[in-house]
């Protein structure tokens, strides 16, 4: 896709996001409010989004207070919406949940609502990771030539929609993606990022081409038999339980922002738990599997090889 083309379609995707959070959050808000529970968390500070977090006081809003923080909370996607010394590296959270009565008509417009924002959303997603062609150290310049302010994790997360369950209990999951990968994909990623010519802070463009070169010979020496894996830890995430008694079925949902649920009148409202401050220091795992024996080899990475090295 040429770049003329990409931006225009990214203006207007992004137009159009707008636009479609609008008419979403209007809707929502001529309906009914039955129950809000929402947890703000503290901010994340400019050059603070790497810190190491321990722990984390929450602080409970409820009512309609949180209900025009959720729909506030939907349509931020500029940093202009937030303070100039908060990250716009870092996505702002707002776990819980909000609870609107409707009938089977307003229920299917809702839902169409959300669809639309979800895949306008799932689009903006597709432009700038796939269709841009740029690596992933690009993105963030390129974006914020052409946007600035926005916030792409803010833009991407889609709301997500629920019809009636009997509980939303909150809490915490810390844990880490883990990937298989191969060694033509690690060869072909480093290969890739050395023919861009680029460099990352503090090391000069030739200081970063080496670095970049004998990561790739490290590579090159492992045996065939080497397994290789991506683990890189993902910060302490909210996230919610959904329980369905009709189905004696739980299901685990990440929450980074309310979840809307959809309910017919009161007797549907379910019991929402609330979110408790997170402290690393005191977390009770019910069942821990032991770990496989890895070994670093790209730290920055986080690629680890069942080999020594």
């Amino acid at each position: 896709m040429a770049r003329y083309d990409l931006v225009a379609d990214l203006h207007q995707c992004v137009n159009d996001l707008e636009r479609a959070l609008g008419r979403l959050r209007a809707t929502l808000e001529s309906q009914p409010l039955l129950i809000a529970r929402v947890f703000s968390l503290p901010p994340i500070e400019k050059g603070r989004e790497h810190d190491p977090i321990t722990q984390i006081e929450v602080e409970q809003h409820l009512g309609e207070a949180a209900r025009d923080m959720a729909l506030n909370h939907y349509c931020r996607l500029f940093m202009q919406y937030q303070s100039e010394k908060l990250s716009t590296k870092a996505a702002v959270r707002l776990p819980g949940a909000i609870c609107i009565e409707c009938d089977d008509a307003m229920e299917q417009a809702i839902t169409a609502q959300v669809d639309e924002v979800n895949q306008l959303k799932a689009l903006l997603e597709k432009l700038i990771t796939v269709d841009s062609g740029l690596p992933s150290e690009a993105r963030f310049e390129f974006v914020h030539h052409h946007f600035r302010g926005l916030i792409t994790l803010n833009a991407y997360r889609t709301v997500s929609l629920l019809q009636a369950p009997d509980s939303l209990r909150f809490g915490w999951a810390n844990k880490h993606v883990i990937k298989n990968v191969t060694r033509e994909e690690i060869m072909e990623k480093l290969d890739k990022s050395l023919k861009a010519g680029r460099s990352q802070a503090p090391w000069s463009r030739e200081q970063w081409a080496q670095k970049v070169q004998e990561e790739l010979e490290s590579v090159r020496a492992l045996p065939t038999s080497a397994r290789l894996k991506i683990k890189r830890p993902v910060k302490v995430q909210p996230i919610a339980r959904v329980w369905r008694a009709d189905e004696k079925k739980q299901t685990q949902l990440a929450c980074p922002s309310p979840i809307l649920v959809l309910c017919r009148d009161r007797t549907q409202v379910p019991v929402l738990g609330e979110l408790l401050n997170y402290d690393a220091d005191n977390i009770a795992y019910r069942h821990k599997p032991a770990a496989e024996q890895l070994y670093l080899l790209i730290p920055r990475l986080h690629l680890w090889v069942d080999v020594p090295v």
